[in-house]
């Protein structure tokens, strides 16, 4: 028993360790998987010095919790399995492919749905704190893998409008950033739980969601058919709850209940 107790002691420890140093992590679904994202402090946004920075991007420190998130976005199979239904149509259907056509809404309706099914977990959209958090993975250049914007460079780590032959592509099919996470940038736009402001003035700085009174909901990423500045680690999207569109999908993030 001392033994079998100590065995333990040490699979757990194993885990935990695994866990710091990017384990991937399963989901409750076929193909869904999870790494862990440490806690940490980042400026958010972008130097004023950036190429193509946007006005919305002001720079500002933030704190963030640990959490997992998806190494890949919600596939069209995953939905389908969850909903019963693919949304998608005419811009890349499969099962690996992203599922997109889908609103911030639909969004909240899949999760309420896996989240009956697990009692594990807590699945959400992640805050757009964390996503750009867990996007640049210490990083502070204007792509998770540097400046660089050339097609040469861009090409190994994102789907956007210079190779994407105008369609979302299966997931996972290019590089991952330095936290074990695919197309962060390009294949398609994510939606994060956040509502939408001009500037970041009155959000928090805990990582958490801004929830003030808003018409809009927060995209990252950029998607298949942008053009390569979208792609950027500080770019920042809006779109209205209830808007699905042909290049917009998501990602989850979850912790232990």
């Amino acid at each position: 028993m001392k033994r079998n107790c100590f065995l333990a002691i040490i699979a757990i420890s194993f885990l935990f360790a695994c866990r710091a140093d990017g384990m991937v992590l399963s989901g409750p679904l076929e193909g869904m998987e999870f790494v862990a994202i440490p806690a940490g402090s980042f400026q958010m946004g972008s130097p004023s010095s950036e190429s193509d920075r946007e006005s919305n991007e002001k720079q500002h420190l933030v704190t963030v919790r640990s959490f997992e998130l998806m190494t890949t976005e919600v596939t069209q199979g995953m939905w389908q399995e969850v909903m019963g239904t693919n949304p998608a149509s005419g811009y890349g259907v499969g099962s690996n492919y992203p599922v997109y056509n889908v609103s911030w809404n639909d969004c909240q309706e899949f999760i309420a749905e896996l989240n009956d099914q697990d009692s594990r977990y807590t699945y959400r959209l992640p805050t757009e704190a964390e996503w750009e958090y867990a996007c640049r993975a210490g990083t502070t250049t204007r792509f998770y893998w540097g400046n660089s914007d050339s097609s040469s460079d861009i090409g190994g780590y994102a789907w956007y409008d210079g190779n994407s032959n105008s369609s979302t592509h299966p997931v996972g099919q290019k590089l991952p950033n330095a936290w074990g996470l695919y197309d962060m940038s390009g294949n398609v736009w994510e939606w994060c739980q956040d509502g939408y402001t001009n500037d970041y003035d009155n959000c928090p700085t805990d990582g958490s969601a801004y929830c003030g009174s808003v018409s809009y909901r927060v995209g990252r990423g950029g998607g298949w058919s942008d053009d390569a500045r979208y792609c950027r680690s500080a770019v920042r999207g809006d779109s209205g709850p209830g808007d699905g569109e042909i290049n917009v999908g998501f990602r989850l993030a979850r912790s232990a209940r």
